[in-house]
């Protein structure tokens, strides 16, 4: 008798130890930039660690230079979300004519710019996404140019072969029909806050580098921890790391930067401003979309765009896209306020074009 009540003891225990643990188990969900849903694995070597806590939105803090649309979380009709993305393009357009930024917004239509925009003759749509579920929308668009019939079809290695995956870019176009497009298209562009841009354009160069782009960490990572590390050694240089306080010193230093950039051409599109990228005071975008509030921009640009009823948004993992305060204080935990602020004013144009609150809680 007593073998069977100790038998019936100890499965009474592995329940109850299994019933624990569920509650520390998450989905692990990746997005385009290799963010996990539930969990935080951004440190790398030298970073202070920061136990996690609840997430703040960024409707909560300091707005400059007023509320960003970008906090709306309850999930609205695509009919109401117009009204969304018309203050949005509204507070573009006020930005632009603001010249207290001038330097920091205004940027000409160069081939750099037009690099970056992809080209959808069948459907009139040009699209500018960077860093920001670029993979996601160019599958939608290899979908709307006929090639495959769904999203969930299309082979990861294909959505960034240039060659293969018939997306041009509109600088390959003579000048004359550049501007018809720029003109006629629906254009659209997706941002989020630029700081965890920043931290996302890190991860996914130098920590996890799922594509495999050997440079960034053989080449340019070396480089700036050269220059931009306080105490260092060449021989370990390449394999400690790159540290975050390390990235945010190379980007903050103005004429720095500039020098070390001259040997890497396009490998750096990832950390540059929207302004330098997109050119938003000069191509009037018809929709700007948010990252934090994807799940309703994805719907609404499709409408908008009149292509609701051909292609549909891969689905998005829950929480995904949701700004994330915890994070980005862990991340800058190790970086002096000197060099946040330096950071900062580099990157001013991009939360007041787009209606970001000011990081003031990482400066003060």
């Amino acid at each position: 008798m007593r073998p069977r009540w100790l038998l019936l003891g100890a499965c009474g225990w592995v329940l109850l130890i299994l019933m624990f643990a569920s509650r520390f188990i998450s989905f692990r969900a990746v997005d385009d930039y290799g963010d996990r849903v539930g969990a935080h694995s951004w440190t790398v070597p030298g970073q202070k660690v920061v136990k996690s806590a609840s997430v703040s939105s960024p409707e909560s803090l300091k707005l400059a230079p007023k509320p960003s649309d970008q906090s709306t979380a309850a999930v609205s009709p695509v009919s109401d979300w117009h009204l969304v993305a018309q203050k949005r393009v509204s507070l573009l357009s006020a930005a632009c004519q603001n010249t207290t930024f001038g330097n920091l917004t205004h940027v000409p239509i160069s081939k750099f710019v037009l690099d970056r925009i992809f080209v959808c003759d069948k459907h009139k749509i040009l699209f500018q996404t960077p860093k920001v579920g670029n993979t996601q929308w160019k599958k939608v668009l290899i979908v709307l140019n006929g090639a495959f019939s769904s999203v969930e079809e299309i082979p990861e290695n294909l959505v960034h072969d240039h060659e293969k995956n018939g997306l041009p870019r509109l600088s390959s176009l003579p000048p004359r029909d550049v501007t018809h497009r720029l003109n006629t298209y629906f254009k659209f562009l997706i941002v989020r806050d630029p700081f965890e841009r920043l931290i996302s354009a890190f991860k996914d160069k130098f920590v996890k580098n799922p594509r495999f782009e050997p440079w960034y960490k053989h080449d340019i990572a070396p480089a700036i921890i050269r220059k931009y590390r306080k105490s260092h050694r060449s021989s370990d240089a390449a394999a400690s790391g790159l540290h975050f306080e390390d990235f945010v010193r190379y980007l903050g230093d103005v004429e720095g930067r500039r020098r070390v950039e001259r040997q890497f051409g396009e490998h750096i599109i990832h950390w540059v401003t929207y302004a330098e990228l997109c050119a938003p005071c000069q191509i009037h975008y018809s929709v700007v979309g948010h990252h934090e509030t994807l799940e309703q921009d994805a719907p609404y640009i499709l409408k908008a765009a009149g292509i609701q009823q051909v292609v549909s948004y891969p689905a998005i993992p829950p929480g995904i896209t949701r700004y994330n305060r915890t994070k980005v204080e862990s991340y800058f935990s190790g970086v002096s306020k000197r060099d946040i602020r330096r950071l900062y004013a580099r990157y001013q144009g991009d939360f007041y074009l787009f209606g970001y609150p000011s990081p003031d809680f990482l400066m003060t």
